[in-house]
């Protein structure tokens, strides 16, 4: 198991991220709930900042499935926070890429993943389309964070 150092108190408000809001009841659930887009390839590092800034709203994240093709070597497991989180991986190649964020009693959270080496205007771009496609999609309002 690794130890992620935890993330510094500057970096909570610098994760770049942009979630969708929760369908009303008796509506299908989307298959991406927002986007993130991480500072580097390095899982270890870029995931204590994701979680922290989760924290409120999706409480303890207990797994995570991503595509290991995506980001440098990483653990099976990461203590962020006091808290393990196991880290699962996937071969199958999607693009976009995306992570799977499981919390016990709140559900999962699918995030499409905004390539780390993307230009402000790229992901910028990347970001606004998921926003407005699923907006489209589902006539959803989209909460930025």
């Amino acid at each position: 198991m690794t130890l992620a150092p935890p993330p510094p108190l500057s970096s909570l408000s610098a994760v770049r991220l942009r979630l969708v809001s929760q369908p009303a009841q008796g509506h299908m659930p989307r298959r991406i709930d927002g986007a993130w887009w991480p500072r580097s390839p390095d899982l270890a590092t870029e995931l204590p900042r994701l979680l922290a800034g989760l924290a409120h709203a999706w409480g303890q994240v207990t797994s995570v499935l991503v595509d290991e093709t995506v980001w440098s070597p990483f653990p099976n497991r990461l203590l962020v926070a006091n808290q393990v989180v196991r880290l699962r991986r996937t071969t199958t190649r999607h693009s976009p890429s995306a992570v799977c964020l499981l919390a016990p009693g709140r559900g999962r959270c699918d995030l499409l993943v905004v390539p780390p080496a993307a230009t402000d205007a790229e992901a910028g771009r990347l970001m606004e389309s998921m926003a407005t496609d699923l907006k489209d999609s589902a006539g959803l309002e989209v909460a930025a964070r």
